[in-house]
């Protein structure tokens, strides 16, 4: 029963496991481009939570200073993840002009496509 337990008191990390494998797993084997650019926000999703899990301490306040409280918790991660959130999605947005900036070029999104016109020329 212990062994149960303690997958259930660490869930969140095998989300974050999951969410992971699953990102890395589209980017590698899918051809498209959109696709790929999915699996990357997954990969993003995963690594926030990485760093969000341990950033809240059970019975920890906010870093106020306040002599009835001993147990702060720390808001760093929070702080670097709202910044991680924005470079995110600016990095996504920039990925989609580029996907489309290259589906205008070559009329599709599937590399493999584009590798075998890149080919012939």
């Amino acid at each position: 029963m212990g062994a149960v337990q303690n997958f259930f008191d660490h869930y969140n990390y095998i989300a974050t496991i999951v969410l992971m494998v699953a990102g890395l797993y589209i980017v590698i084997a899918r051809g498209n481009m959109i696709k790929k650019l999915i699996g990357l926000m997954l990969f993003q999703t995963s690594v926030y939570l990485l760093y969000i899990a341990p950033g809240k301490i059970i019975g920890g306040t906010p870093p106020v200073l306040d002599p009835n409280f001993t147990v702060y918790s720390n808001p760093l991660p929070h702080v670097l993840i709202l910044t991680a959130i924005v470079v995110g999605v600016a990095t996504i947005a920039l990925g989609l002009a580029i996907v489309s900036r290259i589906h205008e070029a070559y009329g599709t999104i599937e590399e493999d496509e584009i590798f075998a016109r890149e080919e012939q020329e």
